[in-house]
């Protein structure tokens, strides 16, 4: 897998961190935009959580200009939100 494991370690949802620990490569460049949304989150001091995750893919999404990067980025997005509570 092309991505580090610490971000997985990083993650509070660990439905979320399960997913893509588990996943393999099926969501391998899925796993590579949610670790570099992790490590911008962290280098801008914030909380890893899904909101914020949310906030950045969104916030990403909206500047890519590149189809399909868009789409990955998207099921990103799909995968994340399909993962968070009602609640939060």
């Amino acid at each position: 897998m092309t991505q580090q494991p610490d971000i997985y370690s990083a993650l509070r949802d660990h439905s979320l961190s399960d997913h893509f620990r588990h996943s393999g490569e099926v969501l391998a460049e899925e796993a590579v935009v949610l670790g570099s949304i992790i490590r911008h989150i962290l280098m801008r001091g914030e909380c890893i959580n899904n909101k914020n995750i949310i906030l950045s893919l969104v916030q990403r999404l909206e500047v890519t200009e590149d189809i399909v990067q868009a789409d990955v980025i998207r099921n990103t997005l799909e995968i994340v939100v399909g993962h968070t509570m009602d609640d939060i």
